[in-house]
């Protein structure tokens, strides 16, 4: 009985073992599985981030058409065509270059709003930050003070003051609003020589950009300024004399604004064509042969009275339009088609029913709706920009230019996509998924650049329609009576009562092949304010003292969200009558 008790507790103990070798395994295999679904679920993860990068939220089901972009730029991969030089891409090996073969310091963009310097709008150039180390007053407390070679890519806005592209957005397929530019800068360190070797091997070599079809520019003086023959033989150990060519100060002597560090400057310009002799179209707005680098050697300072002085160091301040490069090396005509873009055009094309964007310009864009697709692309950039940067759309200086854009912007979007009140702030989410790696702060400020964008849609969507009913009707009447010209008055009640920006008025009046007269409305605009300051210095009755106007977005808020019933006043007119 001892024996068979022990064999049958031995026979337990190994069937144990065994089921703990079942155990084990089992877990293990388990164990492996679970891994296995958890790399599945990471590897999907990381797809659907890259296909948010393309396609807008909400919009991942619906059948968007997709610009035809050229296929000599693309590789096939997977099965799927990827561009040989994304715009990531050419940003990264801007940075790759000068920082790792030509020791320059990282510096990263300034906000586009210039809060510490008067003189400017907005940033418009990569320069401005350096303004302190260009004229030999930088604190030498501050870490600046200490570079000798930069590097960034600078965001910039022109719209508004001396370097304006606001009207001329949308027109064609080449000016930006907002736009960005890539830099190198030398303090006192390198000059001449080093910058045209430093932007010759990157364009060539690097990029590997024909050298046929590039075209170089310098100063040839005047002014009493002598012309920069020193660029030009420097230029010509790499380029024949019929592609080193003279231009005078309008093209070749670089100038912030009316004060500051200015110089002579060499452009490098690319003829998207090629196989011709396109010298005779540098330098004349001609959108196959453009310019993409402006190598600036900054030896003056512009004084107030329009005098220049020589700066205690030479330095040079280079900057190429990054849309531009990318659209070159994309090989594509245009800056809107290039991969910058194209996200926001998708999206576009999801809130609008106008079909997909096709580039085309002038009397080809039938009813100016590739021009609305690019006014607002560009101008969702600038808006979300500046109010990253704690600029934000009101009524004066920056702010007005802001609200302008914004108008411009949801005027076009509802008038001409028939995008529905709304979808124009909806864009910010896609253009930070393109663009928060870079720019950080696009990120962090998302939501609040959406509410400020969605309430300012919407305020003037109130106000968008009614306005455009009035000026067709009042445009009706001037036809009849074979008038070719909006009056003052016309355009100064659009835009004091209805909220309408001069441009606007002058956008529906040129479709309409009528003239307006921007010196007729800013003298009745002037009267306006003359007699509004007049009024609140005497205590007048147009604007008694401690009373505040209301504006219509103030009106609107008291009476959408606040739920305030206004004021029922039709007795007032009824005096006489017992209530």
């Amino acid at each position: 009985r001892a024996r068979r008790q022990a064999a049958h507790a031995g026979q337990q103990r190994g069937a144990g073992r065994q089921a703990d070798r079942r155990m084990s395994q089992s877990e293990a295999a388990l164990q492996a599985r679970v891994e296995e679904l958890e790399k599945a679920v990471a590897e999907r993860d990381q797809r659907i981030r890259d296909l948010e990068r393309e396609v807008p939220q909400g919009l991942g089901n619906r059948k968007t058409g997709r610009l035809a972009l050229n296929t000599h730029t693309m590789q096939q991969e997977d099965g799927e065509k990827v561009l040989e030089w994304p715009a990531h891409k050419v940003r990264e090996t801007f940075f790759k270059f000068f920082e790792e073969k030509c020791g320059h310091t990282f510096w990263r963009s300034s906000p586009v709003v210039p809060h510490n310097d008067p003189t400017l709008l907005f940033t418009n150039a990569g320069m401005n930050q350096f303004k302190p180390l260009f004229l030999g007053q930088c604190d030498p407390s501050l870490e600046m003070a200490k570079l000798k070679r930069a590097h960034n890519t600078q965001k910039c806005i022109r719209a508004g003051g001396k370097h304006n592209d606001l009207e001329d957005v949308g027109k064609d397929v080449y000016h930006h609003t907002f736009f960005e530019m890539l830099g190198n800068w030398s303090f006192g360190d390198y000059f001449k020589k080093e910058a045209i070797d430093f932007a010759w091997e990157l364009l060539t070599q690097v990029y590997k950009l024909p050298e046929e079809r590039l075209y170089v520019t310098y100063f040839q003086g005047n002014d009493g300024v002598p012309a920069d023959d020193e660029a030009k033989q420097l230029w010509l150990r790499y380029l024949p004399e019929s592609r080193v060519l003279p231009f005078d100060a309008k093209d070749n002597f670089w100038e912030m604004g009316d004060t500051g560090p200015c110089g002579p400057c060499s452009e490098v310009h690319f003829d998207r064509i090629g196989g011709r002799d396109a010298a005779s179209l540098v330098n004349m707005d001609d959108p196959d042969v453009l310019e993409i680098w402006n190598l600036v050697f900054i030896q003056f300072n512009r004084k107030p009275d329009s005098s220049l002085e020589r700066l205690p160091a030479c330095h040079v301040d280079t900057g190429m339009g990054f849309e531009r490069l990318t659209s070159t090396l994309q090989n594509v005509n245009s800056n809107y088609d290039t991969d910058i873009f194209t996200p926001l055009f998708r999206a576009i094309e999801g809130f609008s029913d106008v079909g997909p964007y096709q580039g085309r310009v002038g009397k080809a864009d039938e009813g100016n709706v590739d021009m609305a697709y690019r006014v607002v692309a560009d101008h969702i950039r600038t808006l979300s920009f500046a109010i990253a940067d704690g600029a934000y759309p009101n009524k004066d200086g920056r702010g007005y230019v802001l609200r302008r854009v914004l108008r411009r912007a949801v005027r076009y979007g509802q008038d001409v996509l028939k995008m529905p009140s709304g979808s124009f702030a909806k864009l910010v989410a896609v253009l930070v998924r393109n663009m928060k790696d870079t720019f950080p702060e696009l990120g962090e400020k998302e939501k609040e650049i959406y509410e400020v964008i969605l309430d300012e849609e919407e305020t003037f969507a109130r106000t968008l329609q009614r306005g455009i009913e009035r000026f067709t009707k009042e445009v009706s009447k001037l036809k009849e009576s074979g008038e070719t010209k909006v009056p003052a008055s016309l355009t100064f009640f659009l835009y004091e009562a209805m909220g309408f920006p001069f441009d606007l008025t002058e956008l529906m009046a040129e479709e309409h092949g009528l003239e307006v007269s921007r010196e007729d409305f800013e003298a009745r605009l002037q009267q306006h304010v003359e007699k509004s300051r007049n009024a609140r210095k005497a205590g007048g009755d147009d604007e008694p003292q401690g009373i505040r106007k209301l504006e219509a977005k103030e009106t609107a808020y008291l009476e959408d969200t606040a739920k305030l019933v206004p004021t029922e006043h039709s007795q007032v007119y009824t005096w006489h009558e017992d209530v």
